[in-house]
């Protein structure tokens, strides 16, 4: 009963408020400024200026704003263009954490974008429209005060007559009652005469005439006024007064619309936001720490197996030689390394006038490594042949098919020389001929590379461990070209690793350098090599005579280890010539030191042999 009571008086109260607020939206309908505010005009247009100020106001947000969300897509895009991935960092791209991290440039670009739209949208739409209701509401501010001051200035004229008219007729009174008087007195007095009586009697009489004449005046100027009054304070002011509430409650109307508007604008791209921050969520939800681990081994794995345990060496059962040969063998293993490991960043491929023994002049890539690959472990040796191949593989039939174009192009012509003379084509498909089979010959190249490298099995030791076997008696010697010669009596060759060590394009690896720089040392026997490549670190090399001289024609900067700075016009000693790496070995001589040697870019000097 209790609950139905309290259910009732809520719905009392509830209908209740419903009725004042609509009786006073009523009320607010029927109120207006020209009937309510007649006398308070000045208050009026103070209060329309203050409105069309905060719309202006508003506008000088809403550029404000523009400019800010304008900056912000700009520093967006330069953020996403900043942090894309160099040319260098492209090989990374197969790991998911640096394809998520791209996916989500690509996602913050396009919220760049969509905050653009909202710039543009807000300029467009929204500020053009402010800007234009604020003038127009000016232009009728402004009218409309000029005509409520023409009506303020009638009505004020006419008070002015009708006070004017007052006055008159105030002062045409005062004389007839003056002139009454005078003419009672002068009728009373007898000493005067008849005439002198008449004269005053006239002057009363024209002074009452005078006193109806203005009191006419003043009723019909006192009427006229009335009339006026009753006509600016019931029509006219109101109408002006109207105007100006229609004015502005037209800038109130815009500025809701206005800023419904914005919003509207900023709504407009929350779908297409909302999409990007799903894609940025998908983005590092699709990141796989197993997968880029499985990668990483992918790449880098090398195929070799840990060094076997080094054996116990008995002095007293071993010969001298052999113990020469085994500490020799130790001492020097800790030089080398494989391309791939973990050290390979640390690999140097010249090592200055020490090696410059290794004559292996096979071919080098665009990235300095061997056009077989044979400087890579086996693995990554393996899938860098077949990534060529399958290149290759594309490469031919995309040339296949641009030449089977061609050559229908070329029958069209035959058959209808109208449409083109067939000449034409001729040499673009000898062109496109020729290309197609160096691409077959190149095929066929790295189709026996990998054959090769199939065939040949996995080390199943590092280099470094099998320097370690050789401990055992067995004697090696390197020949100048960087490949090994067993001397056991089996005769077998066996694949020596780390042969692939020697080989390198550029100024620091110092292979494929002159074996005519230093004197003896040739393409070489055995027997000039009896030293061998790995006994140069206690090998002191005799220096080098020069062969010719040179001038440089730039300036350069030495970056890296085995080459040597020099400047502009410098002249300098040429020690060995260009090899086809591109690198020249210069020396310069130094007060403190004698002499300084390196490598320095050919293209960067003007050499002059000697004969």
């Amino acid at each position: 009963m209790l609950a139905l009571l309290a259910s009732g008086l809520s719905r009392s109260s509830s209908n209740n408020k419903l009725a004042e607020s609509e009786n006073s939206a009523q009320n607010s309908n029927n109120m207006s400024w020209g009937t309510e505010l007649w006398d308070q005009n000045e208050n009026l247009a103070i209060h329309t200026n203050r409105g069309i100020d905060a719309l202006d106001k508003f506008a000088n947000f809403l550029r404000d704003r523009v400019a800010i969300e304008t900056e912000y897509a700009g520093k967006l895009r330069r953020l996403v263009k900043n942090y894309q991935p160099k040319k260098k960092e492209e090989e990374d791209n197969e790991f998911t954490s640096v394809q998520a991290f791209r996916n989500l440039l690509k996602e913050v670009g396009d919220l760049a974008g969509q905050r653009e739209v909202v710039s543009e949208s807000l300029q467009l739409q929204i500020i053009a429209g402010v800007t234009l209701l604020s003038k127009t509401l000016r232009e009728d501010r402004k009218k409309c005060l000029s005509d409520g001051a023409t009506l303020q200035q009638n009505l004020t004229t006419q008070l002015s007559s009708l006070d004017r008219a007052k006055r008159n007729y105030e002062k045409a009174y005062r004389d007839s009652e003056k002139a009454v008087d005078s003419y009672k007195r002068a009728d009373m007095d007898l000493n005067l005469s008849r005439a002198e009586v008449e004269r005053y009697k006239n002057v009363m009489t024209s002074k009452i005439q005078q006193s109806d004449d203005a009191k006419n005046e003043y009723a019909n100027q006192l009427q006229k006024t009335n009339n006026l009054q009753q006509q600016h304070y019931s029509m006219l002011l109101p109408s002006v007064l109207n105007r100006l509430q229609e004015l502005d409650e037209k800038r109130t109307r815009g500025f809701r619309e206005f800023i419904v508007g914005a919003a509207d604008v900023e709504s407009s791209v929350a779908p297409i936001i909302a999409r990007c921050m799903e894609g940025i969520v998908k983005a590092g939800e699709s990141i796989n720490e197993k997968e880029d681990t499985f990668k990483v081994i992918e790449r880098y794995q090398s195929g070799f197996t840990p060094p076997r345990d080094i054996p116990f060496e008995d002095l007293s059962k071993c010969d001298p030689d052999s113990v020469q040969e085994s500490h020799y063998s130790n001492s020097t293993s800790n030089h080398l390394t494989i391309r791939g490991t973990m050290s390979a960043n640390k690999l140097k491929k010249r090592v200055g006038i020490f090696n410059i023994f290794g004559s292996n002049k096979n071919s080098l890539t665009a990235d300095g490594q061997k056009e077989d690959f044979s400087d890579l472990p086996p693995n990554q040796r393996r899938k860098k042949l077949q990534a060529k191949i399958a290149e290759l593989t594309q490469n031919i039939a995309q040339e296949t098919k641009a030449r089977d174009g061609l050559m229908k192009m070329k029958i069209v012509y035959e058959a209808n020389s109208s449409l083109g003379n067939p000449m034409t084509v001729e040499g673009q498909l000898n062109e496109s001929e020729h290309k197609l089979e160096k691409l077959k010959v190149d095929l066929k190249k790295y189709q026996g590379f990998l054959e090769k490298a199939s065939q040949v099995p996995t080390a199943t030791s590092s280099p470094q461990a099998s320097r370690n076997q050789l401990q055992n008696g067995h004697r090696t010697s390197r020949h100048s070209n960087g490949s090994a010669d067993d001397h056991h009596d089996d005769g077998d060759d066996q694949p020596d690793d780390a042969g692939s060590l020697s080989s390198s394009a550029s100024p620091e690896s110092g292979l494929g350098t002159s074996h005519t720089s230093l004197p003896g040392s040739g393409q070489g026997s055995a027997n000039e090599n009896a030293i061998g490549e790995d006994t140069y670190y206690e090998t002191e090399v005799e220096t080098l005579n020069p062969v010719g001289k040179c001038r440089a024609l730039y300036p350069f900067e030495a970056s890296s280890e085995g080459s040597i700075p020099m400047s502009e016009g410098e002249e300098l000693q040429v020690i060995e010539i260009d090899q086809g790496d591109g690198w020249t070995r210069v020396r310069r001589e130094n007060n403190s030191n004698g002499w300084d040697e390196g490598f320095v870019p050919t293209s960067y000097i003007e050499c002059t042999l000697y004969a």
